[in-house]
């Protein structure tokens, strides 16, 4: 039996001012910061890649990415996401916390990168912005070819 109110578990993280989250089953782990590898690349949030236990992840400028200044910090971490087949990290200014948050309590957002955006979660005087993983980092390869 489907409960009519869903809830969800997000990984909520701050990016500058604003705070931000991923789905918990799409965050496969939160590792402390290591200076990427560089790598060339035209795209300016491609920050370079790091060994994962052996396994080259690229890691990817969240903060550029959606067009924010971020400054590196000891609280600085990278979120290591899956979405798809694909894994990347995301460097994220800090962890804040896992929530679970009721459906009922997300909005759609008009106007807001519908690309890059699932929904706000509203928590009382707090709005969380919901990312969609798999667009986060998605296409990177015909960025990189066009």
């Amino acid at each position: 039996m489907a409960d009519e109110n869903q809830a969800r578990q997000l990984v909520v993280f701050t990016l500058g001012a604003e705070q931000y989250a991923l789905p918990i089953e799409q965050v496969h782990e939160i590792i402390r910061y290591d200076e990427p590898r560089s790598v060339a690349s035209p795209i300016a949030w491609v920050r370079g890649v790091i060994s994962l236990r052996g396994r080259i992840v690229p890691v990817y400028d969240l903060a550029a990415r959606l067009g924010l200044s971020s400054e590196l910090t000891d609280q600085t971490k990278i979120v290591i996401v899956e979405a798809g087949d694909e894994t990347a990290g995301v460097i994220v200014d800090e962890v804040d916390e896992v929530l679970t948050v009721e459906d009922a309590d997300f909005e759609e957002v008009p106007g807001a990168d519908s690309e890059l955006i699932d929904a706000i979660a509203k928590l009382g005087d707090r709005l969380v912005v919901l990312l969609k993983p798999s667009t986060i980092f998605a296409n990177t390869e015909e960025l990189v070819t066009a």
